[in-house]
């Protein structure tokens, strides 16, 4: 416990010295801003008897209401093999929560004339408008790939909101899920333009916009976002985001004098595989808008507070209020593939129904997660921001960070 209130405390105070550029206040305690100390205490006993058990290496958990950082706490190690306690400032792998923030950059570009959400992806990128639909048909007793043209070209909304015909390789076991994996796409030793070009021999696994499917649809937005803007993603990146925002710790790879603040994944309970995960500082061409990215809880939570004030930080505006209310409501409509209760809009899983989904929450309240356990969502009828940072296993992340959620939103008391 000394542990815990000389991080708040240390928290504390740089909060206040930033809370001017982006960080917000603390608060008293919970209560002071509608939350229980009680129920958040629970969380941190549950999170703490995972990271006793080998679950989870290590965490760094915050909830901000009303405009001020309710809660956090740092617990565990951030390399058990190290020995090293996890910190504040530890660096994290946050996979797909990249895609919020190239998602961002995007429609910074469209807020300056240079697209539009109904643009076809193949007018910035050519080879995209020769991908073909593949349909599986069974031919003399096997399962072979149909090609036909799409009834309609991708679009760039289709990419924001992943109906795209696009997907991931290792979600799923159709003829179009093994040619991307046996074509290696996202092979970290490909430019984004090369990821682009390999990607435009594969199959579309469904006719654009037809349904919702998670896959490389924003990693094509990082090639758009090259294209149109002239720049390497990461330069965009910095340039658009990361600079205005105060983001000094978020990029695609990890400088050399930072690497000891990596956070890595440890090894499971009873000697069960741990899902590789990729070196931080590997020198990969690859800049995945879709996966790539490392950042901290601070840098998080400053994309978060901008987001959450309506897509301004401290006097720097990144996009307009109505840019940001078109991202954050629903663009799926009864499009299949989502989960009920839980739509899908621009950049943001957008949560539709009170009921339906198995997890609480609000309606209009947007989020995602990444592929190593992070989890961030925003509630703008709670005024509420919750920021997950773990390292952990893929049988591991989808509980872990629903138990985080639940645990959270039961923690509103006011």
């Amino acid at each position: 416990m000394k542990k815990s209130i000389s991080v708040v405390a240390l928290l504390f105070a740089a909060s206040a010295a930033h809370a001017e550029d982006g960080i917000p206040p603390m608060a008293s305690k919970p209560e002071e801003v509608g939350l229980s100390s009680t129920q958040l205490k629970r969380l941190e006993d549950v999170t703490q008897k995972h990271i006793d058990e080998g679950l989870v290496p290590g965490a760094v958990m915050l909830v901000a209401r009303r405009g001020k950082i309710a809660w956090m706490s740092v617990l565990g190690k951030r390399d058990v093999a190290a020995g090293d306690a996890m910190k504040f400032d530890s660096i994290f792998r946050i996979y797909s929560m990249t895609k919020p923030i190239v998602s961002v950059a995007l429609m910074q570009l469209v807020e300056e004339g240079k697209l539009q959400v109904s643009d076809p992806v193949s007018k910035y990128l050519p080879e995209i408008g020769k991908m073909k639909v593949g349909v599986e048909k069974t031919v003399d007793g096997k399962q072979v790939l149909q090609l036909s043209d799409p009834d309609r070209p991708m679009t760039v909304q289709d990419l924001l909101r992943h109906t795209s015909g696009l997907v991931y390789g290792s979600r799923g076991t159709t003829l179009v899920n093994q040619a991307y994996i046996d074509a290696k796409i996202g092979d970290r030793a490909n430019t984004n333009a090369e990821f682009v070009s390999k990607l435009s021999a594969m199959p579309l696994k469904f006719q654009p916009g037809a349904r919702w499917e998670y896959g490389v649809s924003v990693d094509v937005q990082g090639r758009l976002v090259e294209v149109i803007d002239g720049k390497t993603l990461g330069e965009a990146l910095s340039a658009r985001v990361f600079k205005p925002l105060g983001m000094v710790d978020s990029g695609f790879q990890v400088p050399a004098d930072k690497v000891v603040r990596a956070a890595q994944p440890g090894p499971r309970p009873n000697g069960e595989p741990m899902t590789p995960r990729f070196a931080v500082n590997d020198g990969a061409k690859y800049e995945s808008g879709g996966g790539g990215m490392v950042s901290t809880m601070e840098d998080y939570l400053r994309f978060t507070a901008m987001l959450a004030n309506k897509g301004e930080l401290s006097g720097k505006r990144l996009l307009g209020k109505q840019t940001v209310a078109f991202m954050t409501t629903d663009h799926t409509g009864n499009r299949p593939g989502r989960p009920p209760g839980l739509g899908f809009g621009l950049g943001f899983e957008v949560r539709t129904t009170t009921g339906e989904a198995a997890l609480p929450g609000s309606v209009g309240e947007y989020g995602w997660a990444g592929n190593a356990g992070t989890l961030f969502w925003i509630d703008p009828k709670e005024q509420l921001v919750a920021i997950y940072m773990v390292q952990v296993s893929d049988p591991d992340r989808v509980a872990l960070r629903n138990q985080f959620r639940t645990m959270v939103q039961s923690a509103i008391i006011d």
